[in-house]
């Protein structure tokens, strides 16, 4: 099964990216499953109902977020009801929202999971490693392809991770930091890696951001309002990755980086 991963909509420019750029991709690529973090897709914070029926539209069968996913207090109206819409996995229990789901695709099954780091971003977050070893063992008995939205900080904690999974996942990709990395392998025991797929958005910004905000908050260490970059040249970052559905190890991935003209 081939696998389509867009890196993390930001706003406006990175609907548009994915609105323009998507079909290409798909005709040239030809993935089963198209598959989008989307944790900044509504004006760089958050999702609304609106902008998450409009990707759908765009032809994204599945969507991932991160910690943004809980910026716009309209989702806690439609989460639950979003079947293919997931949170990180690692919240306490009781949070709205699914962190895995198990899809079909023709006769063939997979798994999608998101979970979250815990270096710089919520300590009081479960422990992602031990809860992949949870929902492992509830679904390795009906899915062979597993794959995991790590949404992380860090190098070290995504490729630890990765390390940890490898032989039972059959895909890590990081998200959240919105550069894409030239790092993507084939790991000992078959799990594709990635350490962050990159950013949908505004190129020429502070990871989609205006880059007034962020450099006034570097040139005098006080709070700033960021807002998404509208202006100048967008980008498309995502990964392309094949998986053996039978064994669940990956065959191939490569980094896809389009830029709408």
């Amino acid at each position: 099964m081939r696998f389509l991963i867009i890196g993390d909509i930001v706003g406006k420019p990175g609907r548009k990216a994915v609105c323009s750029l998507l079909p290409a991709i798909r005709n040239r690529e030809n993935p089963d499953v198209v598959i989008a973090n989307i944790e900044n897709a509504a004006g760089g914070f958050g999702i609304t109902r609106k902008i998450y029926e409009e990707l759908k539209s765009y032809g994204i069968d599945f969507f991932t977020s991160g910690n943004h996913i809980w910026d716009r207090k309209e989702i806690f109206k439609f989460i639950d009801e979003a079947g293919n819409l997931l949170r990180p996995a690692n919240y306490p229990e009781g949070v709205p929202g699914r962190g895995y789901i198990i899809c079909k695709h023709n006769k063939t099954k997979f798994a999608l999971i998101n979970l979250m780091g815990r270096i710089f971003l919520d300590p009081n977050l479960d422990n992602p490693f031990k809860i992949f070893d949870k929902i492992y063992s509830e679904i390795s008995k009906e899915v062979n392809t597993i794959l995991v939205d790590f949404h992380a900080e860090t190098t070290s904690e995504k490729k630890a991770f990765a390390i940890y999974v490898d032989g039972r996942a059959s895909l890590v990709y990081g998200t959240h930091t919105h550069v894409q990395t030239a790092d993507e392998c084939i790991l000992n025991h078959g799990t594709a890696y990635i350490t962050d797929v990159g950013m949908t958005g505004s190129f020429y910004s502070v990871i989609g951001m205006d880059p007034s905000g962020p450099l006034k908050r570097f040139l005098t260490a006080l709070p700033q309002k960021f807002e998404v970059e509208e202006k100048g040249q967008v980008i498309l970052n995502g990964i392309v990755v094949d998986i053996d559905d039978k064994r669940g190890k990956a065959l191939y991935i490569k980094r896809i980086t389009e830029f709408l003209k």
